[in-house]
């Protein structure tokens, strides 16, 4: 795939791009103003749709509750919301080619403010099922929006670093929604309407800003789920298992901390923590996939997540401990996602790439609907350490899986040379190199490398 600027449209016609994210040293973002002010509206909506998706979110496990469902229907309702993911990618990749991406974008967040509002005025476990179900198949048509515009504008070599400021954008704004939950009464309308509100401020900034450089509108190539297992099986796996780890974690983390006790106040912070240790650690981590394998820095994230939850699990979620461990749980994890995807962009052909994201949160969406439910029967069966258990278990299947793949398809863990690797790649290129030289002392001259990536 080619490295250099790519010439990207908006609806009056084909449009430079000129630069792309690039790191000046490598110890924090630096993007060129023109790529900035292509990309502004685009972070501003997102920050505004999800603080609205995030203090919805956190009203809808805690009111459920409330209002006496068990635990099973609460994870069936999650695990609709992630089923809508599956439908939702399909039709925005369809959607995308008839009308383009600010359209897309637009109509989407219309009819998920209208049923955030139908939330606050029909209390059913039936009916929440399928509006779950629609919230989700509307946020992750906005997801695919997004991500093919992000990832046209950028090359390999710095894929990383804007979607780490992609996932900064998301995550925090995701966890400033969860704290907004504090003052508000779960019982009442105002918490949904307030979410809705900011959904519909959302279209304002993508709509009308001038400057919005998204791609012209073209029928996207096809890939089937297929094709794009056979080029690059690493992120189909990787996208599958961070599914259903995020999944039971955002699902079922409120209930989790109702169930355990804590305060209205303290369930607000307790579910917006691992957004905060997102906001901490996602451009490290995501900088540093850009000089070191990706499969490497995922294996070490995904242990650092799964030893966070062992500690969770021994300490408890109260006080600052019990933050402190949901951040860095949530620091670690979320990056996974990010580096899935750029692993995934690394290797698809460029004219594939709105379809190969559509298909990620295809993927991501798969494992997230069945996170909730692996997580409730989890939690009904062994009591609420099965939320914390489940996030252990499937973080030490996210490392064994990229350990296997960097084993199976050998090629230089390494990618620069110390003198030129970032600062947030430095904490992991002394690991990276012993695997490295143990790995090839192990090869065979004479066995080629499999031809999957």
């Amino acid at each position: 795939m080619s490295t250099s600027p790519t010439v990207r449209g908006t609806t009056s016609g084909a449009v430079p791009v000129p630069g792309s994210v690039t790191a000046t040293g490598g110890d924090g973002p630096a993007v060129p103003g023109s790529l900035a002010w292509a990309t502004w509206a685009l972070f501003v909506g997102l920050a505004a749709m999800l603080a609205g998706a995030g203090l919805f979110g956190t009203l809808v496990g805690v009111r459920g509750d409330l209002e006496g469902f068990p635990v099973s229907v609460n994870g069936l309702i999650s695990a609709a919301y992630y089923g809508g993911f599956l439908i939702g990618s399909r039709l925005a990749l369809n959607a995308l080619g008839q009308v383009g991406h600010i359209r897309v974008y637009a109509a989407l967040a219309s009819i998920l403010a209208a049923t955030i509002i139908a939330f606050g005025l029909i209390v059913s476990p039936p009916a929440w099922v399928a509006m779950r179900f629609l919230t989700g198949l509307c946020l992750a048509g906005q997801y695919v929006v997004a991500e093919s515009w992000l990832n046209q504008l950028t090359g390999n070599e710095n894929r990383g670093r804007l979607l780490a400021v992609y996932g900064l954008v998301t995550t925090g704004a995701f966890g400033v929604g969860q704290l907004m939950f504090g003052p508000v009464d779960p019982l009442t309308m105002t918490g949904f309407a307030v979410a809705a509100i900011l959904i519909c401020l959302a279209v304002a900034p993508v709509a009308l800003s001038e400057d919005a450089g998204p791609p012209a509108i073209t029928v996207p190539a096809r890939m089937s789920l297929r094709e794009l297992m056979r080029i690059v099986p690493t992120g189909v796996g990787t996208s599958l298992l961070v599914g259903v780890a995020h999944g039971g974690f955002l699902g079922l983390g409120a209930l989790y901390a109702v169930r355990a006790g804590l305060g209205t106040g303290e369930i607000a912070r307790f579910v917006a923590a691992p957004m905060i240790g997102g906001l901490l650690l996602q451009w490290p981590i995501s900088a540093a996939s850009d000089d070191i394998d990706r499969r490497a820095v995922g294996v070490v994230a995904a242990t650092l997540a799964a030893g966070a939850g062992v500690l969770l699990l021994v300490a408890g979620p109260e006080g600052w401990t019990g933050l402190a461990l949901m951040a860095a749980i949530g620091g670690n994890s979320y990056p996974l996602y990010s580096i899935a995807g750029a692993y995934t962009n690394d290797w698809v052909p460029s004219s594939k790439i709105t379809a190969a994201a559509s298909q990620l949160v295809l993927l991501y969406g798969a494992g997230a609907m069945i996170g909730p439910i692996v997580t409730s029967l989890m939690m009904d069966a062994i009591g609420i350490d099965g939320f914390v258990w489940t996030v252990i278990g499937v973080h030490v299947m996210i490392a064994a899986f990229l350990t296997y793949r960097f084993f199976a398809y050998r090629v230089a863990l390494v990618r620069r040379p110390w003198s030129e690797v970032s600062l947030a790649a430095r904490p992991f290129f002394i690991p990276v190199t012993v695997v490295s030289m143990g790995r090839r002392l192990r090869a065979r001259p004479t066995r080629p490398p499999r031809p999957q990536p």
